[in-house]
């Protein structure tokens, strides 16, 4: 399950680049501020500002592609590009492939 939502390689990477430890700071902050950026995406759908929807989707995108979180990157993109719809925003799909990546974030920062 781990392939399908972490590129491993990238996350590889980005550990060979930054050091384990480092990458584990910013898995915890990312864990941290991601409630946040989705309370954002939340509001900003429930009042219908379409800047605050797309901010906070840009937000929860740069920080899924840092890790190589790919399915998470490209909800959040397209939640981004297409904008606030008149009816029923994505915002339960991108929670149900956030909560898989934060546990998959886990395991890769604790391995």
């Amino acid at each position: 399950m781990t392939q399908d939502l972490i590129d491993t390689a990238t996350y590889t990477e980005l550990c060979d680049a930054m050091g384990a430890d480092f990458v584990a700071e910013l898995v915890n902050t990312f864990l941290e501020d991601a409630p946040n950026m989705i309370a954002a995406l939340k509001l900003g759908a429930s009042n219908g500002d379409v800047d605050a929807y797309r901010r906070a989707a840009h937000s929860i995108k740069s920080n899924a592609e840092v890790f190589g979180a790919a399915p998470l990157a490209k909800q959040a993109r397209e939640m981004e590009l297409t904008g606030l719809p008149v009816a029923n925003p994505p915002i339960p799909t991108l929670e149900a492939i956030y909560a898989d990546t934060v546990r998959c974030l886990r395991a890769l920062r604790d391995a």
